[in-house]
């Protein structure tokens, strides 16, 4: 019989006691032993396999091969103490933009040919009736035996509806608002009367930027010499008069800290830009600090939430 040990190499099979190859495996189970004696009917041990030096795992080095770099959080920006409300305000300064400079210099030659016309009290044939409603026009002095139908009220444009404050009468066209007859009985007033400057509202926005903050008002014509923007670092009053009659007020507790010194107004034809230079780079969340709540409203909000929880 062959001995138990058998070789595969390069494709090739066989015993290790006899010479004889095949590259047919069937052939190499029918090969046949080339050594007699006595059978076995223990499985022969198997031969020592040499033994293999397990070498000790050095330990790797992660570390990058390059120069090490210690990254520090940002320093923390020191907090300001908010200053008083009650500061001395401080005029802001004014930038005109030649764009204002030419509207202005227009709206000062109408005006002139307008005061012209006023001041003499003679009333030119073909002047409109300046009553809201009335379409008569002056033809001579019987003109002003004539009965004024007119609406002493104002315009009110609300929800696609137009009508006039004093009669109510609604209508969604255009047209058929201005062909509304009056609904009271006067006289005619040919002359424009100076009712002088009148407190409007105006469109008002504001953005910010991580070093300043600007206010954008959107008057026209914006008159200089009449209107003005004072500041301390907190509170902002703003005094524009525009459109020669118009007049804005607005007055806001800031929700963060300005420098007074680096803030400035830029005035255009179109609009009104104040630019705040932030006393700290942080981001306001509102233009404006909502009010502090009084001890008396927080009670008042206590007494009614138990009243409440009572009824339920």
């Amino acid at each position: 019989m062959a001995e138990w040990k058998y070789l595969f190499w390069s494709s090739r099979q066989g015993w290790s006691c006899c010479k004889r190859r095949t590259t047919d495996f069937s052939d190499f189970l029918s090969i046949a032993g080339c050594t007699k004696g006595l059978h076995n009917s223990e499985k022969p041990p198997e031969p020592i396999k040499p033994e293999v030096k397990s070498t000790e795992k050095k330990e790797v080095d992660l570390k990058p091969k390059c120069h090490e770099y210690v990254i520090q959080a940002p320093k923390q920006i020191p907090s300001f103490n908010r200053p008083s409300a009650d500061e001395p305000m401080k005029r802001l300064q004014s930038k005109i933009s030649p764009s204002l400079k030419q509207a202005l210099e227009k709206l000062t030659l109408n005006n002139k040919e307008a005061s012209k016309e006023e001041e003499s009290d003679e009333i030119k044939p073909g002047t409109s009736c300046k009553n809201s409603g009335c379409s008569k026009s002056y033809v001579g002095p019987e003109s002003n035996e004539e009965k004024c139908v007119h609406h002493p009220g104002v315009p009110i444009f609300h929800e696609g509806m137009k009508y006039w404050s004093c009669c109510k009468r609604k209508t969604s066209d255009f047209d058929n608002f201005l062909a509304q007859e009056g609904c009271t009985r006067g006289t005619h007033v040919w002359t424009k009367k100076d009712s002088g400057k009148k407190v409007v509202s105006c469109r008002h926005d504001w953005h910010q930027t991580g070093s300043q903050v600007t206010v954008s008002v959107y008057a026209k014509n914006t008159i200089p010499e009449l209107s003005f923007v004072e500041a301390n670092s907190t509170v902002l009053n703003m005094h524009i008069v525009f459109e020669s009659e118009k007049e804005f007020q607005l007055k806001v507790n800031l929700w963060g800290v300005i420098d007074v010194f680096k803030s400035y107004v830029t005035m255009t034809a179109t609009k009104v830009e104040i630019i705040m230079k932030k006393a700290e780079p942080v981001l306001w969340a509102k233009l404006d600090l909502p009010p502090p709540i009084s001890v008396q409203n927080e009670k008042d909000n206590q007494k009614n939430e138990e009243t409440c929880e009572e009824l339920d």
